[in-house]
């Protein structure tokens, strides 16, 4: 065996060593919250409402106040991250003015989520006057995942192929029947993928909705995206430091964290059918 090929199996072999590495982990974290979560998963706890101090009944009003804000952060942050993105992309001058804004674009990712909790404090409850409401959480969450689908639009636009652009253009089709008909189509995948990031991260942030959205105890479903909601990831953070019943309210936290994590696995895994169904449409 020559060196290259001792080279090529030690570089395989670490690549196979950091997904085992991964996989194990992973798998490590699922197993550990379902054991302790599947005990108290019962129809009246996925549909019913908190009882007796938060110690029985169910989360119905958390699950649907989750879907609240990931349906409405999405919504929300979709449509404005791939304009942007579109346009930075395919409109916007090769200037150091734009390679600034690309550049805040990447850095606001990795801005804690708590400041951007403080941002949706000030302007959507205060200034805007929609009070702590599922609308003033969508907002900020949505605002919180725009980076990221941003950053994961840009990649999959630039992806595309030059000369896809090129013919199109030939045929004399316009710049943006270009964008409409062959870009975005071909780089949909790609932004899906930026989606099911960012549907993992809105339905798991709990410091943004702390000021904006949640509510500690309802009897209720919201109503409408004026209400206040309970989300799961909040939910959960209220059992275990402000819970007066350690025992029971441990057993229910644990139930949350395995209906939120499924929730979140359902949601990636039915993006991940469009993309491939796109990808193949589009092969």
């Amino acid at each position: 065996m020559t060196k290259k090929n001792i080279t090529q199996n030690i570089g395989f072999g670490m690549l196979f060593l950091a997904i085992s590495i991964t996989l194990f982990f992973l798998g490590s974290i699922i197993y550990f919250i379902a054991v302790r979560g599947v005990q108290v998963i019962s129809w009246e706890f996925l549909t019913g409402v908190p009882k007796e101090a938060m110690t029985a009944g169910g989360v119905g009003p958390a699950i649907v106040g989750t879907i609240y804000l990931v349906v409405g952060a999405i919504l929300f942050a979709l449509p404005l991250g791939v304009a942007c993105a579109i346009y930075l992309t395919e409109y916007s001058p090769r200037s150091f003015v734009v390679n600034i804004i690309r550049m805040s674009i990447n850095n606001l990712a990795g801005v804690p989520s708590v400041v951007f909790g403080l941002f949706g404090f000030g302007i959507f409850v205060k200034l805007l006057g929609f009070g702590v409401s599922a609308l003033s959480g969508c907002l900020t969450l949505g605002i919180l995942v725009l980076p990221q689908i941003i950053s994961a639009t840009q990649e999959a636009l630039i992806a595309v192929p030059q000369s896809y652009r090129e013919a199109s253009l030939a045929v004399g089709a316009t710049h943006w029947q270009t964008i409409k008909n062959i870009v975005i189509p071909t780089a949909s995948p790609g932004i899906m993928t930026g989606v099911i990031l960012s549907v993992g991260r809105v339905a798991g942030e709990t410091a943004p909705i702390l000021f904006t959205a949640a509510t500690f105890y309802t009897r209720g479903f919201p109503k409408s995206f004026f209400s206040e909601v309970m989300a799961l990831p909040y939910h959960i953070y209220a059992l275990m430091t402000e819970g007066t019943h350690p025992e029971q309210q441990t057993e229910i936290a644990y139930g949350c964290a395995f209906v939120l994590l499924f929730l979140v696995l359902s949601i990636s895994a039915t993006a991940i059918v469009i993309r491939q169904r796109h990808r193949d449409a589009n092969e």
